[in-house]
């Protein structure tokens, strides 16, 4: 049985557990990748926030059934970088953060990017 300690205010540090018991240990390359995986899962869950659009012509419940899907799916996605967090490591912390951050912006950009876009016809 490990040994392990869990802390009760922030700390840095790559000794800790995110998610499942002993990952990522004690080695700096498992602590680099657990870092890039919940910056993964923060901008992933800030690019699923995007709503499907329904289309002319689809049927309701299928559209209905498509926003329910990816709604749980981002909310799965929230509850596990909401755990990771509460590792109260300031690393898993910070890039957490900025994987929402990341994420939003890539998302906004996207939404402005589309909607300046002129669709005037030139004569």
């Amino acid at each position: 049985m490990m040994d392990m300690v869990m802390h009760m205010s922030f700390y840095w540090g790559k000794d800790v557990i995110v998610l499942f018991q002993g990952w990522p240990n004690d080695s700096l390359g498992m602590y680099i990748l657990a870092l890039l995986f919940v910056f993964l899962l923060a901008a992933a869950t800030e690019v699923l926030s995007i709503s499907p659009t329904v289309k002319p012509g689809k049927s309701p419940m299928i559209s209905g059934l498509t926003q329910a899907i990816v709604h749980a799916l981002r909310m799965g996605l929230a509850y596990m970088v909401m755990l990771s967090v509460m590792s109260f490591n300031l690393g898993i912390f910070i890039v957490a953060v900025v994987g929402h951050t990341v994420g939003f912006f890539f998302v906004k950009w996207r939404a402005l990017a589309e909607a300046t876009t002129d669709t005037t016809p030139k004569f």
